[in-house]
């Protein structure tokens, strides 16, 4: 179905519509994969995405890192291409190629001249279908994302207690697992884990095809049917189910000491919900909020009570979290001026809280967010790639594609009032983790 702007505008909200949406064209195949194409004729270009909704969240326990170990080894050969060919082939034709693991997808893509579209659609589908792993395969890339994460996490002292934090903050939902995996887990990680995932997930009836480009929806659509349609769909593929987090009822705390932090800070997390199908108004408000309390320090609430007027902190951030299939996190960091203690900082930082939440919000400052989201809408347009991620990520995270086209406009029509509303409720310190991150308890002395 052809969906255009007019049509979402009044779906989404009464307000103005911000510019004409992308044309965006969905199909669905007989075997049940999905196929969004993105029409952008500006340059002959096209970023061909496959996207699988299957992420780290969705890993058996016991196997954490089995998702972005299987993305690595999807790399080695099939059953007619050999190791590393699919790779050589598109650099050859000019391309790039890359690939990702979330919590709740994975996600293969390449960007070549429109003309090579047929050729990645072959290559992409034959790895769907036909991996061909050795036990070689499964030791050599096992030291591979082992060697990844001690250079991502165990070499990076922030990393670890942003670890820490997430799995205090999500104690039951597998969000609180890392995307790599933890250490000792990745380590008994086998072939049988990689294929059982792979036999499970890797099927068309769970996957996405995003196209985006210089491309005719009819013929994309002909060429998903004549590369993906012949691939059977997986008859045992499970509902896409999540532990869910029990009430959190009880702050929570904690203090992560390691000898290689530079600055102690102190950094704060909440449970806040995330874009929901059809509801994604709070989510909106929460982009506004972290704004207006982290954005700018020239601007935000905590920037300038903390920066500017009291010089307690040499920076503040908010954060939020909101494109998840499940709840995600909304989040505070502060590191504090040289001679001001943690504890200071944390009440400060609360106090800055209360005094945004008891004032009210500037109209002036309300009206310059919405301008500068909107002019990022407009400016996200311009990227062909991040069109199509934004599409995949959105859809593999239950939103439609209804969703992303409503979004800028549900974005223009946030209140103040919305905005002090979602706060009050996300803002729980019964639903938050706070930690201190430290270099040696001498700090707390």
């Amino acid at each position: 179905m052809r969906l255009l702007a007019a049509a979402l505008a009044v779906l989404a909200t009464s307000a103005p519509v911000l510019t004409q949406a992308e044309e965006v064209t969905t199909y669905q195949l007989d075997n049940g994969m999905d196929v969004v194409v993105i029409e952008d004729h500006r340059a002959p270009v096209v970023v061909h995405m496959l996207w699988y909704r299957a992420g780290s969240a969705d890993e058996p326990v016991g196997s954490s890192g089995v998702a972005h170990y299987l993305e690595h080894l999807l790399f080695k050969a099939t059953d007619t291409v050999e190791s590393g060919e699919f790779q050589r082939i598109v650099a050859e034709n000019g391309g790039s190629d890359n690939a990702f693991t979330s919590y709740d997808y994975t996600g293969y893509f390449q960007r070549v001249a429109a003309d090579r579209l047929p050729l990645m659609m072959q290559y992409e589908a034959d790895r769907m279908n036909n991996l061909v792993l050795t036990e070689d395969d499964i030791v050599s890339e096992r030291g591979v994302i082992l060697e990844e994460r001690n250079q991502r996490t165990e070499n990076s002292p922030n990393a670890l207690a942003r670890e820490q934090m997430r799995a205090s903050q999500f104690l039951n939902h597998r969000y609180g697992v890392p995307i790599i995996g933890w250490k000792h887990e990745m380590e008994t990680l086998d072939m049988d884990d990689a294929l059982s995932f792979y036999d499970l997930y890797y099927s068309p009836n769970n996957a996405i095809l995003v196209v985006a480009g210089d491309v005719q929806p009819d013929e994309v659509l002909a060429l998903a049917q004549e590369h993906y349609g012949p691939i059977p769909m997986e008859p045992d593929l499970p509902e896409r189910f999540r532990t869910q987090e029990p009430p959190q009822t009880a702050e929570r705390r904690l203090i992560f000491e390691d000898p290689r932090v530079a600055q102690p800070y102190v950094t704060r997390s909440y449970l806040a919900p995330e874009r929901d199908a059809g509801a994604q108004e709070d989510a909106a408000a929460l982009t506004y909020l972290a704004d207006l309390l982290g954005g700018s320090p020239f601007t935000s609430a905590l920037g300038i009570a903390l920066q500017f007027e009291t010089s307690t902190a040499v920076y503040v951030g908010a954060y939020y979290d909101g494109l998840n299939l499940d709840d995600g996190t909304f989040g505070f960091t502060v590191v504090p001026s040289e001679g001001v203690s943690l504890q200071e900082a944390e009440d400060a930082m609360d106090a800055a809280i209360v005094d945004f939440l008891a004032a009210g919000i500037d109209p002036e400052r309300m009206e310059a967010l919405r301008t500068q989201l909107k002019a990022g809408e407009i400016y996200a347009r311009d990227n062909v790639g991040g069109l199509a991620r934004r599409y995949g990520a959105a859809l593999t995270s239950g939103l439609t594609v209804q969703d992303v086209q409503a979004w800028p406009d549900i974005l223009q029509a946030v209140t103040a009032e919305d905005v002090l509303a979602v706060a009050e409720r996300v803002l729980d310190r019964n639903q938050s983790v706070t930690g201190w991150v430290i270099p040696s308890r001498e700090v707390l002395q």
